[in-house]
């Protein structure tokens, strides 16, 4: 009878709780779920188709390393050549026809390996930036990703060659555990900062950060993401709205979603999908297009394609 009592009340307790947990639920209801990457769903369904947009046209430009799509020009591509060249960076359309190649003043390059576009020190102004964090000897005791505003570009009436970007800033990096090879930039659309990604044979790519408020050269440290033993990442880019990243390795597209609000880097927390690509020889360059549904890659080479892939 004892027990049985006990049973009871234990009985009369849930039925007085419940209907007020009901009732706070359905005053506070749970918030709605992250908003859908369509390139990351797009990614995972199978549904980014492949076509090649045309070919690129420079001569100069011959081992394409990065690439990004314009922010402030419709329809212009740019790009930068891998080690070797000087520090400039070309302007062509999206099928490659060649429009103009920059200098950056006071830049170098020593192994330039990626490029990005994102928001910096000026509001309304989207900048390039460029990755000189190349390193394959691991010698480097820093590295420097180059920040200037992004030009203004007229595809029928483009400027000569040569002509100088100036307001350049080096921004010095150092890694708190002794230089690494990396060729994979991202720049978070929302705030301007940095996440490299590293290189790394054993699969095990590091990530690290330089927060755009940061006043120390010294990167921030993150989880590595596990790829598996042999998967170089050669190049990287975030969705101008922020809810993918996207990481591309000699033979394969990864997909990220990432959750507004977070840190661009933790889209690497999560898992991936895996993107369509194309069997380039020297894959390094990776772009989201501008309406964040799909991308381009480019090979290294002389007049490489230009490849496209979109829902």
């Amino acid at each position: 009878m004892q027990l049985a009592g006990r049973s009871h009340r234990r009985h009369l307790w849930w039925a007085a709780v419940v209907p007020a947990a009901v009732v706070f639920a359905a005053c506070f209801p749970p918030p709605p779920p992250p908003p859908a990457s369509p390139l990351f769903n797009a990614a995972c369904e199978g549904d980014l188709q492949g076509s090649v947009q045309g070919q690129v046209e420079s001569s100069a430009l011959i081992e394409t390393s990065g690439a990004a799509a314009s922010r402030a020009n419709t329809g212009v591509l740019w790009a930068h050549n891998d080690s070797g060249d000087t520090p400039r960076v070309f302007a062509m359309t999206t099928s490659g026809h060649h429009l103009a190649w920059f200098q950056l003043a006071g830049a170098s390059a020593v192994d330039w390996e990626d490029m990005a576009i994102g928001p910096g020190p000026q509001n309304g102004q989207s900048y390039l930036y460029l990755a000189d964090i190349g390193d394959n000897n691991h010698a480097r005791a820093s590295v420097v990703v180059y920040r200037v505003p992004e030009p203004a570009i007229d595809v029928q009436h483009p400027p000569a060659d040569g002509q100088a970007l100036t307001n350049v800033t080096a921004l010095t990096l150092q890694y708190p555990d002794g230089p690494h090879d990396a060729e994979a930039l991202a720049v978070d659309p929302a705030n301007g900062d940095l996440v490299i990604v590293t290189k790394e044979v054993s699969g095990q790519a590091g990530v690290y950060v330089r927060a755009a408020s940061a006043v120390t050269s010294i990167l921030d440290r993150k989880d590595p993401i596990p790829l598996g033993p042999g998967t170089l990442v050669t190049g990287a880019d975030a969705s101008p709205d922020g809810t993918a990243v996207v990481l591309r390795t000699y033979t394969s597209v990864l997909v990220f979603p990432r959750a507004p609000s977070t840190p661009l880097d933790e889209a690497f927390r999560s898992g991936w999908c895996a993107g369509a690509s194309a069997a380039e020889p020297q894959g390094e360059a990776i772009a989201i297009t501008p309406d964040g549904r799909g991308y381009v890659t480019v090979s290294e080479g002389a007049k490489p394609p230009i490849n496209h892939f979109a829902s």
